[in-house]
């Protein structure tokens, strides 16, 4: 599809040359091209408000006056932070250059990540901030889990059951680990590698993807970064495991820079990963039953419900290799606050 002629007029876009950006689950995006300079154009998923751009602006200020490269939320011609189109809003933000890297197996790249994400936190300790947008429960992996399980009530006569029934139950009855209580901070919320901008030379340089900025613990925004980052292969595989040197070293890198308070919060960043898999395990397996939420992919699968299936797998998967492992990477872990 492409952006609405009332869009492109919004903010001048009108003769630009427009790239789409196929990475991302969620919103609608295209590198814009216009007159010399570069900017991503966005039509925001309907899970958004477009007041969350008040919220990206706003943080965007407070980081860029910290020193942070980051986008920045650019206005319309009319000074508006984003445009009410028909089929929803859309906004811009200034382009970050750099590389967007969807996988990688290169434990370097990792540390630089980690190391970031602990900047990130701490340019942000200072900020007091009330959201405009807000998703409750967005994190909430209790309401998750209990939306799977009536979704496997409601949809007795789904033609998949045979094959989705067995997995919801698997995630059902996971044994999930006990966390420590943790004080929230302001958190990316949504730290898969694609949302971490690299340089040429792999050093990550700023994080994108703004819209799920939130007040949240350390425990689900390393749980949320660790399980994307550990596991190279992707989401789109039914087996899944940590990879051992990517772990240690995003661990290693946020420890790098990491203050007080987080080398305090570290236990809670191993149960943060298993419970985050486990909590998208059951997202992916719930849109295999409702096929409403996430994209996917036509080439490769009949429906959405075979490609959100394996992903609930895959996820599960994870979950399930952490839960084995959680002595060897806790250890892990308290090594790279001890140095």
């Amino acid at each position: 599809m492409d952006p609405p002629e009332d869009v492109l007029s919004a903010w001048g876009f009108e003769r630009a040359t427009l790239t789409p950006i196929a990475i991302g689950l969620i919103n609608v995006t295209f590198r814009v091209d216009h007159e010399g300079a570069r900017f991503g154009l966005q039509r925001l998923h309907p899970v958004f408000r477009g007041e969350v751009n008040a919220d990206i602006e706003r943080i965007t200020t407070h980081l860029h006056a910290r020193g942070l490269t980051t986008p920045r939320v650019v206005r319309t011609r009319d000074a508006r932070l984003w445009h009410d189109a028909e089929d929803g809003p859309w906004r811009v933000l200034t382009w970050v250059d750099g590389e967007t890297v969807e996988r990688s197996e290169e434990p370097a790249r990792f540390f630089s990540a980690g190391a970031l994400v602990a900047r990130f936190h701490h340019a942000l300790a200072d900020l007091e901030h009330v959201f405009a947008f807000v998703r409750p429960g967005a994190h909430d992996t209790d309401l998750h889990l209990a939306r799977l399980a009536s979704a496997l009530d409601a949809h007795r006569g789904h033609p998949r059951r045979d094959a989705l029934a067995p997995l919801a139950d698997a995630i059902l009855t996971h044994t999930r680990p006990t966390s420590p209580a943790l004080s929230t901070r302001i958190v990316h919320g949504d730290l898969k590698l694609s949302n971490v901008r690299f340089d040429s030379a792999g050093t990550a340089i700023a994080l994108v993807d703004l819209d799920t900025l939130q007040h949240g613990t350390l425990a689900v925004e390393l749980g949320d970064a660790l399980r994307s980052w550990c596991n190279p292969r992707g989401e789109d595989v039914q087996e899944a495991r940590v990879h051992e040197a990517i772990f240690e070293a995003a661990v290693g890198g946020y420890a790098s820079e990491a203050g007080p308070s987080a080398r305090d919060e570290r236990a809670a960043i191993v149960p943060g990963l298993e419970t985050i898999a486990l909590e998208l395990a059951s997202r992916f397996c719930l849109d295999a039953f409702e096929e409403r939420y996430f994209r996917w992919d036509a080439t490769r699968f009949a429906c959405a419900s075979e490609h959100h299936e394996l992903r609930a797998r895959g996820q599960l998967a994870l979950a399930q290799d952490v839960a084995r492992r959680r002595r060897e990477l806790e250890a892990r872990v308290d090594a790279a606050f001890a140095r």
